[in-house]
């Protein structure tokens, strides 16, 4: 969901919140051009989990709500992917 019409200047994917969170949050990201755009998260052992975006977007800042109900407490991580830009973050799931 794209959350404001201002475009950013910078990639930046920000830290979920809340965090620990139970069994919801939600993560934000910007992307300063229209890129193809993947976020997805991954366990511990670095196993995908599941892949919450896979497309083209528009420049602009975004946030995803994930659900995280049928999976058990643990830390998580979640990677975003545009262009030349990659980071990755990390997430705990307290059930």
């Amino acid at each position: 969901e794209n959350i404001s019409g201002v475009t950013p200047s910078n990639y930046s994917l920000e830290q979920n919140y809340p965090n620990p969170f139970n069994p919801s949050t939600t993560i934000n990201f910007s992307i300063p051009e229209a890129s193809y755009v993947s976020l997805k998260v991954f366990n511990s052992l670095g196993e995908e989990i599941e892949t919450l975006i896979a497309e083209e977007l528009s420049a602009g800042n975004f946030k995803y709500d994930w659900n995280a109900i049928n999976l058990s407490s643990g830390i998580y991580f979640y990677k975003l992917q545009a262009d030349n830009f990659i980071e990755t973050k990390k997430m705990i799931l307290l059930k």
